[in-house]
């Protein structure tokens, strides 16, 4: 090659490194100003106010947890988040009314975010829904002290429902009252879900004239069970139908979590890991979702209970947990319907929920 035009190849390689230095400077400093935006927005400011996060140490190892409101004296309430995984304080923007009314308790649980970014895949053995189950008991007693109050509200979200259950279960003298959303209770869950996604395919192949596929979904419509050959026909034609994700999917606040205050592209890398990981022990024919019952713990409780579930919720639908729910004894308990709500109603209904919440949970939650 002439040294003229090698010299014009590295002047070019040069323009395009310099380019690129340039835009992502710009792209981080746009990131940094909207954050400190969103500090702004989302600051706690009240006296009697609380603003933190850090790790404490639960089940032998450090685990991250955010804890806000405006009033120290008002009721505590744990968010025990879903995925599993799904890490929620990254994006729980739409919460900000909520901390009028409560101090809320958001979790990295085992696996999941800071806490999986603090221990890695050393946690893989302990990734059990018994160890997971007493991370929140012990979580639920450090909060209790560290807060002053003798009970708390446990807000369990899909995942979060499972686990919240076994929590409330196994210590009900922590917990003023329990709420579930996106609520499982087992295999029943997924069996409907499943149901309800060859129906949807149906009606795609219908709609598309698609005769192959009608003709191989029928027979597994007629006996929608959740085998691993009607899970391959069903991913089969999800992708060549194009079928969308079931439930909407909103996963995000006001402010989206790329700019939420104090997340860091490593947060957001390992929130995305935690996913990945968590999925791997928890989800699936052989995850205790599937394999586990709620009705084989019994129906009675011994504190008030709450299940508030969107009727379009096609990732864990309402009526297992409906049917659930009926046979439930406790000294207070109502089931809500919201009307059109997917899977995700506390992240893109956050208004609607907090309605719920102080109208139904708020004369149990004490303080």
């Amino acid at each position: 090659m002439p040294r003229k035009a090698a010299r014009l190849i590295g002047v070019s390689l040069l323009g395009v490194a310099g380019i690129l230095i340039v835009v992502t400077a710009a792209g981080l400093g746009f990131r940094a100003y909207r954050q400190h935006l969103a500090a702004e927005t989302l600051a706690i400011r009240s006296p009697k106010g609380v603003q933190e996060g850090g790790f404490v140490d639960i089940g032998g190892i450090k685990q991250w947890i955010q804890i806000r409101g405006e009033d120290r004296d008002n009721p505590v309430l744990l968010f025990v988040h879903g995925g599993p995984g799904g890490s929620s304080w990254p994006m729980s923007s739409g919460w900000r009314p909520w901390e009028k009314h409560f101090t809320i308790v958001q979790w990295d649980q085992r696996g999941t975010g800071r806490t999986y970014g603090a221990a890695g895949d050393t946690l893989a053995p302990t990734m059990t829904l018994e160890r997971m189950t007493q991370d929140g008991v012990e979580l639920a007693e450090h909060l209790r002290t560290h807060l002053h109050k003798d009970r708390i509200v446990l807000v369990g979200h899909s995942w979060g429902s499972f686990l919240g259950i076994h929590m409330v279960k196994q210590r009900p003298d922590l917990f003023s009252a329990y709420v579930g959303t996106g609520q499982v209770v087992g295999r029943t869950t997924f069996e409907k879900a499943f149901e309800l996604t060859i129906a949807r395919l149906q009606r795609l192949a219908a709609s598309a004239n698609n005769r192959e596929a009608l003709a191989e979904l029928a027979p597994v419509a007629s006996q929608p069970t959740l085998t691993p050959e009607n899970r391959l026909i069903a991913d089969r034609w999800s992708n060549a139908l194009g079928l969308p994700p079931a439930g909407g999917f909103q996963l995000a606040g006001p402010i989206p979590p790329l700019f939420m205050p104090d997340v860091s592209l490593l947060d957001l890398y390992n929130w995305r890991k935690g996913v990945a990981f968590s999925a791997k022990y928890l989800t699936g024919r052989n995850g205790p979702m599937f394999q586990s019952d709620m009705a084989s713990m019994g129906f009675r409780s011994s504190i008030p209970m709450f299940f508030i579930e969107g009727d379009a919720d096609g990732v864990t639908p309402g009526e297992p947990a409906e049917q659930y729910f009926k046979e439930i004894t406790a000294p207070h308990k109502e089931f809500v319907w919201v009307r059109g709500g997917d899977h995700f109603i506390p992240f893109d209904r956050p208004d609607e929920f907090l309605a719920e919440l102080m109208a139904r949970v708020m004369p149990f939650a004490g303080n």
